[in-house]
C-alpha cells in the first residue's frame, strides 16, 4: 500500500492511531519523568547513548496498540528494532527522542512517530507530552494541539541567510569535514543555538526558526520531523539534496529560498 491508495477511513484511522499511540507513549514517558527512582543505561561501551525504563516501556506501549490495530504493517522503533510486515506501511517510533534531555529534567524531548510508504514519511507527530503540545503534519493535515488551543503549523517566510535562526543538537556536530560545512552555515546565520533535539523540528514547523542542520542521525530520528515540516510548508532533505528519511545527514529548512543557501554552503569544498 502506498499513501495514494488510501481511503479517507484510512487516512481518518491512521491519523486517530497517531494519536492513541502518542498518548500510550506519552502517559509512559511522564511516569518516570523527573522522578528520583529513574535509572538510566548506557548503550555505548565508550561514551555515552543512554536509554531509560521510560524509553523501553513506551515503545512497548505503542507496539502493543500496534499489534492489536495494524498487525500487517511494519513497525521500526529505536528500542526494540525491525518488526516486518505485508501491508507497504511502516511504522517508524522513537519512544523518546532527546534522551539525555528527558534524564536532565529538560522538556525538548519528545515522542516521535511517522507513517511511511515507499517514498518516506507521509504522517507525522511530534508530541511533548510535560508541555501538552502535539505537531501533527500529513495527509492533509499541519497542527499544534496545546493547552493554549489548535492553531495551523506554517513555516516561515523567505529571508535571507544573514537574517536566519540556525538550530542543531551538538555544536560538535559530525566529523572534521561535517563540522567545517556546519560552521560555515552558522557563521551566514543570524543567531545559532543547540541542544534542542527533536523540538528544533517543531519549532522549525511552527514558524519560530528557520533551519536545522544535524548529522548522523536515524531513521527514527527525522521520520516524524520530516512529514510535519513538509506538511507545514517547509523543506528537508540530505547534504546533497536528496531524501533524507534513511538518516544520515539532515537540512531542515522553512522554505526554498533559505534550503538553497544552506545547501550551497553545505556543498562548498573550500
Amino acid at each position: 500500500m502506498r499513501r495514494a491508495d488510501l481511503t479517507t477511513d484510512d487516512r481518518t484511522s491512521l491519523l486517530a492511531l497517531c494519536g492513541k499511540l502518542a498518548d500510550a507513549a506519552g502517559t509512559e514517558a511522564l511516569r518516570h519523568f523527573r522522578k528520583p527512582e529513574l535509572t538510566t543505561d548506557n548503550k555505548l561501551h565508550t561514551g555515552f547513548d543512554p536509554v531509560t525504563q521510560a524509553d523501553r516501556a513506551a515503545e512497548n506501549a505503542m507496539r502493543d496498540i500496534l499489534q492489536t490495530a495494524r498487525p500487517e504493517d511494519a513497525v521500526l522503533g529505536e528500542e526494540h528494532g525491525m518488526k516486518s510486515g505485508t501491508s507497504g506501511l511502516q511504522w517508524v517510533l522513537d519512544p523518546i527522542d532527546g534522551t539525555r534531555a528527558y534524564i536532565s529534567g529538560t522538556t525538548t524531548w519528545g515522542v516521535l512517530i511517522a507513517v511511511c510508504d515507499l517514498d518516506g514519511p507521509f504522517l507525522g507527530v511530534i508530541d511533548q507530552p510535560y508541555t501538552g503540545e502535539r505537531f501533527i503534519g500529513g495527509l492533509g493535515l499541519a497542527q499544534l494541539r496545546s493547552p493554549h488551543g489548535t492553531t495551523p503549523l506554517q513555516t516561515r517566510a523567505a529571508r535571507d541567510l544573514h537574517d536566519a535562526i540556525l538550530f542543531s543538537t551538538f555544536p560538535e556536530i559530525g566529523t572534521e569535514d561535517e563540522h567545517a560545512a556546519f560552521q560555515r552555515v552558522a557563521q551566514a546565520s543570524k543567531l545559532t543555538r543547540y541542544g534542542m533535539d527533536c523540538y528544533a523540528y517543531a519549532l522549525l514547523a511552527a514558524g519560530h526558526i528557520d533551519l536545522v542542520i544535524e548529522a548522523g542521525l536515524n531513521s527514527y530520528d527525522i521520520c516524524a520531523p520530516i512529514a510535519v515540516i513538509q506538511a507545514a510548508g517547509g523543506v528537508v532533505t540530505d547534504w546533497q539534496g536528496g531524501p533524507a528519511h534513511a538518516g544520515g545527514q539532515v537540512l531542515a529548512a522553512a522554505n526554498a529560498k533559505l534550503h538553497a543557501a544552506a545547501l550551497a554552503l553545505l556543498q562548498r569544498t573550500a
